[in-house]
């Protein structure tokens, strides 16, 4: 597989590192400008859409053989761009909605609940896929697809899978017409012990995502 850069136009758009890419940094472009707060009113639809068509590359990857890198040891990518402000935009907007509760792992008996936030899962994910950019970008296609094939495994994808049964949960509440519980101050520190718990998180942003899909108000 032949190193590239981002956007290069000689590049097959069939290829399938250029595709991963494009789909890669289609999400980093459109959460970082969804965290900007500029259009509230789309926020959670907007964000479904784009973690459902991130997780469509995340499945290719995932049945893709195994992807390995050209070097043993992997270059050194630079530092890490700092995520904070973007995790602190998001939770502001999220705010009545962010944090949800999750099963870890749904193959492990008895696996309690825990709190987890949409903010911080988005995040996360964003930090997993700007590492595999930064090699992409330099034209180290073969270490950005390993990165992202073997951090999916390891960490964003079920964290993009939770984040995006969260969004899709609240989505469907309105839709449906369900208020969703609140979890009566339930933090992210908290333990949720094996008592039955609401899934949803916070009460629902009827008003701020209702009306650009036709949504029906919560009442």
């Amino acid at each position: 597989m032949s190193d590239a850069t981002l956007h290069m136009t000689d590049r097959n758009p069939d290829d399938f590192s250029v595709q991963i890419a494009d789909q890669v940094e289609s999400f980093l472009v459109a959460v970082t400008e969804v965290a900007k707060g500029d259009e509230p009113d789309s926020a959670v639809p907007f964000l479904l859409l784009e973690v459902s068509q991130l997780l469509l590359a995340g499945g290719r990857l995932g049945a893709h053989e195994d992807i390995l890198p050209d070097e043993r040891y992997e270059p050194d990518p630079g530092p890490e761009a700092d995520v904070d402000e973007l995790r602190e935009n998001l939770a502001r907007l999220l705010e009545p909605v962010d944090v949800y509760s999750e099963v870890f792992d749904p193959y492990e008996p008895r696996t309690a609940p825990v709190p987890a936030r949409i903010s911080d899962d988005l995040t996360d994910v964003i930090s997993d896929l700007r590492h595999g950019m930064v090699h992409y970008r330099a034209g180290r296609t073969t270490e950005a697809l390993w990165w992202w094939q073997f951090s999916y495994f390891s960490n964003w994808g079920s964290t993009a899978s939770a984040a995006l049964r969260a969004l899709q949960s609240v989505v469907a509440h309105v839709r449906l017409n369900q208020p969703l519980a609140a979890l009566d101050g339930l933090d992210t520190d908290q333990g949720m012990g094996d008592d039955t718990l609401e899934i949803e998180a916070g009460r629902v942003m009827a008003e701020e995502i209702g009306t650009p899909l036709g949504m029906r108000s919560v009442k």
